[in-house]
C-alpha cells in the first residue's frame, strides 16, 4: 500500500462532504497539474490518503481510501486529465496543521512542504505514521 496527501478547498469539497458521501465515496476531480495527475495515476486500490483542507485551515483532517483507480475526468474538456474515487476511512481526532508539520524536523522532506502548490503528493510510511500519531490516531 502507498500513502498520499490530497488537498481540497473546504468551500468546494470539505471533510463533512466526504463523510456524507458514505461508503460509495466520490470522485476526486479537477486536478490540472501534470505532476499531481501522475501521482494520481500511480494510486492503487486500497492506497490511503490524508485529506487536507487548504486555503485558511491548512490542516489534515481525515483519511480516505482509493476505491477506483485513475480514469478520465469528466470535467476536463481537453481529455488530458483523470481522477480517482475515494471514500472516507477515519476522521482525525485532532487536525494536524501545516505549521505543526513544518515545525517537525522529521517531516522537512515532505513534498507538502517542498512543493506546496501540488494538490496530490506522496507520503512515505514513516511520515504517515508520525502524522497519524500527531493527529491522535
Amino acid at each position: 500500500m502507498a500513502y498520499w496527501l490530497i488537498k481540497t478547498e473546504p468551500g468546494s469539497w470539505s471533510w463533512s462532504d466526504q463523510l456524507e458521501a458514505g461508503d460509495t465515496g466520490t470522485y476526486w476531480d479537477g486536478v490540472r497539474n501534470y505532476q499531481a495527475s501522475n501521482n494520481m495515476k500511480a494510486m492503487k486500490l486500497g492506497d490511503q490518503c490524508f485529506f487536507y483542507h487548504s486555503v485558511k485551515e491548512k490542516s489534515i483532517v481525515g483519511i480516505v481510501e482509493v476505491i477506483k483507480e485513475y480514469y478520465p475526468d469528466h470535467t476536463d474538456a481537453s481529455g488530458r486529465f483523470g481522477m480517482v474515487d475515494v471514500k472516507a476511512v477515519q476522521s482525525f481526532p485532532a487536525p494536524v496543521s501545516l505549521s505543526e508539520i513544518k515545525a517537525n524536523e522529521a517531516l522537512q522532506d515532505l513534498a507538502l512542504i517542498r512543493q506546496s502548490r501540488l494538490s496530490v503528493v506522496p507520503i512515505d510510511g514513516a511520515a504517515w505514521t508520525l502524522i497519524c500519531s500527531m493527529g491522535g490516531l
